[in-house]
């Protein structure tokens, strides 16, 4: 998620002289009355003056909350939900529709694909709701509902929002519930005074008419964008550009959708729109003609950072971040002759010593260095925490420790209608328990779907996947057999001709084609026999059970296991379920 900063002059712009909003003692949120103590406001004040230093920016998003604004407003309205939230929409994607966050949560709410779905949104090859001003707000004020459901606290059901209801409960269980007086202070989850934040920095700013207009219109019908372009006289790219959530470029037929239709000649991108002087009604630029503004913005952990363009050198890129080389070359760690990666994004102000992130998983060509530039964190936690050197290399599929608490292991609730979070004991790991004499049955693994095989010097590879059975288990949703796998959840409803709604239950199977599986057929035939490397199966763990005696038992290394199932810690817990791979 989110930004960029950039040195330029305005015209007549009062708001650029404009003093910062003061974080008051005391607010309101929704029905609630927050106190708020002053070391949180010392906290919260550096935030809203980070989101109000740079001008540019600032008008920026202002300019994007007035026109998105009254079509969340409605919305919210409609659904009984308190206007204050149309904040967070500001604090989780800054409204840019197909802003994507480093876990794959995507557009204006940033749902993940289950949480989408869970919420009545349709994400496919052909259209992602997520990205639609108006089927994503009313999915947000839904989920944020059915958080309050659960808590009786508007303040309590934000929380929940990043943290998921599962998670709050255990954070702080029942004892703010139904209040409706909260304090606020240094110790207060950092999500919530992020928002607190955004609130205090734009809810004076986006006041007076949009330079960027907008009406909403239902479609009922199929109808490609380039004939709904040529029939409302606008052009194509631009009604493409605000309707990201068409990814076929047909509008389906299945349902009602919200459509965006901009009126007036519009600009393609809100980075680059004017504004308009009082005095004479005409349009002004943002910037002089000789400052180039830079194409995407995003936010890293909370901190602004701008991508560098291709072929941008450290002095380029600073100075259209408006910021000296020194403190640019301090804030990514950096050294003078180190070459900007096109496309990546550089922090323009000093990366945290936390994130609400717990583990990365290693990929190809990563190094510390990557992982904290990913993250916004810095350097020198990463080492400290990992016990590793700055240049030391990562093995692909390893796992990073993004905080210094132990990793959780993370299981879905199948009885909540979006997927949460239940943490597991840890234990001490005893090299001297033995194993179980006797090796258990393969009762968890995956059934192969047969089918004929013929000799092997008539087989040829192809890449068509090899389709498996999963036994579904107590305690399993469609969003954890969808991890256990690395397959989308979309993926796997559409292979067993499923909805979100439907309910999951023990016994029952589940067709998959996961890509790490592989296949054999006659050159001439239909007929296959599946390959048996890099068959998963799963081994459920019995209370006399190590890592150890789990490796031994199926002829596979410790590391292995803590591979295939991203352990950091040598513990197993019973029932616990341990992914193998057949050698």
């Amino acid at each position: 998620m989110r930004f960029f900063a950039v040195a330029l002059i305005f015209f007549g712009v009062a708001a650029s002289n404009a003093q910062t909003p003061e974080v008051p003692h005391k607010m309101h949120f929704a029905n609630i009355t927050l106190s708020i103590r002053d070391d949180a406001r010392r906290e919260i004040q550096k935030d809203v003056d980070a989101l109000t230093r740079h001008t540019k920016y600032f008008q920026m998003i202002s300019e994007r909350a007035k026109t998105y604004f009254p079509i969340i407003s409605k919305i919210f309205a409609e659904e009984n939900l308190p206007d204050d939230f149309k904040y967070l929409a500001l604090q989780e994607s800054a409204l840019v529709p197909n802003a994507v966050s480093v876990s794959n949560a995507v557009g204006f709410w940033q749902f993940k694909d289950f949480t989408a779905l869970s919420m009545g949104l349709r994400v496919d090859k052909e259209v992602d709701e997520r990205m639609n001003i108006a089927s994503s707000s009313r999915g947000a004020a839904n989920y944020l509902k059915q958080n309050n459901e659960q808590f009786d606290n508007w303040l309590l059901a934000l929380q929940a929002y990043q943290m998921g209801a599962g998670g709050l409960k255990r954070s702080v269980g029942d004892k703010h519930n139904g209040k409706r007086h909260m304090e606020i202070s240094s110790e207060t989850y950092w999500y919530v005074k992020k928002f607190i934040a955004h609130k205090v920095a734009f809810e004076k700013a986006y006041d007076g008419e949009p330079q960027t207009k907008v009406i909403v219109v239902q479609s009922k019908n199929q109808q490609a964008l380039s004939d709904l372009a040529q029939e409302l006289q606008v052009e194509e790219q631009t009604l493409r550009d605000y309707n990201k959530w068409v990814i076929s470029g047909v509008i389906p037929a299945d349902k009602s959708y919200a459509v965006v239709i901009p009126k007036g000649k519009m600009d393609r991108d809100f980075s680059s729109m004017s504004l308009v002087s009082e005095k004479s009604g005409k349009a002004k630029p943002f910037l002089t003609k000789n400052i180039v503004i830079p194409k995407e913005i995003k936010y890293i952990n909370g901190l602004e950072a701008i991508r560098a363009g291709e072929g941008e050198s450290l002095v380029g890129l600073t100075e259209r971040g408006g910021i000296k080389l020194n403190r640019f070359l301090k804030f990514n760690e950096m050294s003078i002759d180190q070459t900007l990666q096109a496309g990546s994004f550089y922090f323009l102000e000093m990366k945290k010593s936390t994130t609400g992130e717990q583990q990365h998983k290693v990929k190809v060509g990563e190094d510390l260095w990557a992982i904290s530039q990913l993250y916004g964190i810095q350097l020198k936690k990463l080492k400290k925490w990992n016990g590793m050197s700055e240049h030391e290399k990562l093995p692909i599929g390893s796992i990073v420790k993004l905080n210094s608490k132990p990793i959780i292991e993370e299981k879905v609730l199948p009885i909540l209608p979006v997927a949460e979070t239940v943490a597991l004991e840890t234990e001490t790991f005893n090299w001297e328990v033995k194993p179980s004499e006797v090796p258990l049955e393969m009762e968890k693994k995956p059934k192969i779907i047969e089918r004929d095989t013929v000799k092997a010097e008539n087989l040829v590879e192809v890449s068509t996947p090899a389709a498996i059975e999963h036994l579904v288990v107590r305690g399993e949703s469609y969003y954890s057999v969808a991890k256990l796998y690395n397959v989308g959840v979309t993926d796997l409803l559409a292979w067993n001709n499923l909805n979100v709604k439907n309910s999951l239950n023990p016994g029952q199977k589940l067709v998959l084609f996961p890509p790490n599986y592989s296949e054999k057929v006659k050159d001439d035939s239909v007929s296959i026999t599946l390959q048996a490397a890099n068959r998963p199966f799963f081994h459920e763990v019995k209370e006399s059970d190590t890592l150890y005696g789990i490796a031994r038992e199926y002829g596979v290394t410790i590391k292995d296991l803590m591979d295939w199932n991203e352990k950091k810690e040598l513990t197993v817990k019973a029932g616990e379920k341990i992914r193998v791979l057949r050698r």
